[in-house]
């Protein structure tokens, strides 16, 4: 039986991406949850704060992408699986919607939120969702990162 695929990013084998994932997921429901409340009371304080957990996000979400490239090209198992491979994607799409979301509402401030920003933000939880399920087989049912007993420390 061959080893799980093992993270190679990691700190005193812990994996490192699993770390960082909550932050951006986090940061971009909580620009969705600023959405909503700006659509409901108007109060341009809600705007700066989806822009800045907008910008939080993508910082994280570079952190997090940058810990989950490395463990995708360090360990062959792990790229041989299409879960990673839509996971990945889904997120870089993620990413992708969320730079655009990001600078549209630092150029057009509060107008850029009604009714794009919000409806963006809303794709980006749906894919979120999506993205979180397949990190959870990769976990789970393929068990990357998840040790197999013979790298304890005795």
């Amino acid at each position: 039986m061959s080893p799980n695929p093992r993270s190679t990013a990691s700190i005193a084998g812990h994996p490192i991406h699993p770390m960082l994932i909550p932050f951006p997921i986090a940061f971009f429901v909580g620009t969705f949850v600023c959405d909503l409340i700006f659509w409901r009371t108007a109060d341009p304080g809600w705007v700066t704060g989806s822009l800045w957990l907008l910008g939080a996000g993508l910082i994280m979400a570079a952190l997090a992408a940058l810990a989950g490239l490395t463990d995708v090209l360090g360990d062959v198992q792990i790229r041989n699986l299409t879960t990673a491979w839509l996971h990945a994607g889904g997120n870089v799409l993620v990413v992708l919607i969320e730079l655009y979301n990001w600078y549209s509402r630092y150029a057009g401030g509060a107008a850029a939120v009604m009714p794009t920003g919000i409806v963006l933000s809303m794709i980006v939880v749906l894919i979120l969702l999506f993205t979180g399920w397949k990190g959870w087989e990769l976990v789970y049912r393929h068990r990357v990162g998840v040790s197999d007993g013979s790298d304890e420390l005795t």
